[in-house]
């Protein structure tokens, strides 16, 4: 009897202890949300305060839940692309080994990987917060292409950044900016083709008489079965863009794939900061139009100085 009591009571004493073990794990699980938490609003309000989130929401400045996530997420792949660009930097000034150069390159390669991840679970929760591209500054929006960077585009700024290429090397680049372009020509076309039918759903029946007519919620579940084929054509153009990433990076030295990613990351910070300038411009000291708009006399100079070419072009 004496035993079993012993027993016993190593049993709840090892009961408790596990208890206290969960107990602990529950608090600190529960410390790590909060430390998270308060993370993800600093980084959010430091994107903001930075000019990323300059494109807002949706309608009333809503936002869908999977669209918030995302800014915040984004915030913090910015942050820590900012880190790895400096490393890699530091990499190539301090002349480190192709091995543990290469060993920064592929974590460069993964960062954007985890970005075209977070891209696709935000096409699949709300497209139009990646259509129209309100995550990314106004000046980086000028240059979108289907929800981010034009593949065709970013190889001819990288050949320019990216001498002494060899002629293997250059062949290489070439071709693969001219399937990006044949592949964006056909994704473009199929996009065009999806809004053209999209209108024509919308436009069916009559639409002046005010009512929604006998057929309108036919019409609009057709017209969703065919919005829902966005998240497809934008989840295509990210795996062009993956792809492309992926194929420049096997066309490169090791050292040429690290000033690859630095361009890159240079190229986007630099538009970044565009945004913020623009934003931050002083209007007061604008020139108003009508200073800039030619006299009277200046026009008919003008007018007789490039007579010929008015000629020329009459028919316009």
């Amino acid at each position: 009897r004496f035993q079993e009591t012993e027993r016993r009571l190593a049993q709840n004493r090892e009961a408790a202890k596990k208890s206290r073990l969960r107990k602990k794990a529950y608090v600190q699980n529960l410390e790590t949300s909060r430390v998270r938490l308060q993370q993800m609003e600093q980084e959010l309000q430091r994107a903001r305060s930075q000019g990323i989130f300059l494109g807002g929401g949706g309608a009333g400045g809503d936002m869908s839940p999977g669209a918030a996530m995302f800014d915040m997420e984004y915030a913090r792949w910015l942050d820590d692309d900012g880190k790895r660009l400096a490393e890699l930097r530091g990499g190539l000034q301090a002349h480190l080994a192709d091995s543990n150069l290469g060993a920064v390159v592929e974590e460069c390669m993964q960062h954007y990987d985890e970005l075209f991840q977070l891209k696709a679970e935000l096409a699949r929760a709300d497209v139009f917060h990646l259509l129209t591209g309100a995550w990314a500054t106004p000046a980086e929006r000028c240059f979108f292409w289907m929800g981010g960077f034009r593949p065709s585009e970013l190889l001819k700024i990288l050949i320019g950044q990216l001498d002494p290429l060899t002629e293997q090397q250059m062949m290489g680049i070439c071709g693969l900016q001219h399937s990006s372009e044949q592949a964006e020509e056909a994704l473009a076309q199929g996009l065009q083709q999806l809004h053209q039918s999209l209108a024509d759903t919308v436009a069916a029946g009559t639409l002046n008489d005010g009512t929604p007519g006998p057929n309108y919620m036919a019409i609009m579940a057709i017209a969703l079965e065919k919005l829902a084929s966005l998240e497809s054509f934008y989840q295509q153009a990210d795996n062009l863009r993956q792809q492309t990433l992926h194929q420049t990076r096997r066309i490169l030295t090791t050292r040429q794939a690290a000033r690859c990613f630095l361009s890159i990351g240079e190229y986007y910070r630099r538009l970044r900061a565009l945004s913020s300038l623009w934003a931050s411009r002083p209007r007061e000291n604008f020139i108003g139009t009508e200073s800039l708009s030619p006299t009277g006399t200046e026009l008919q100079g003008m007018q007789h100085h490039h007579q010929p070419q008015q000629n020329q072009f009459s028919g316009f």
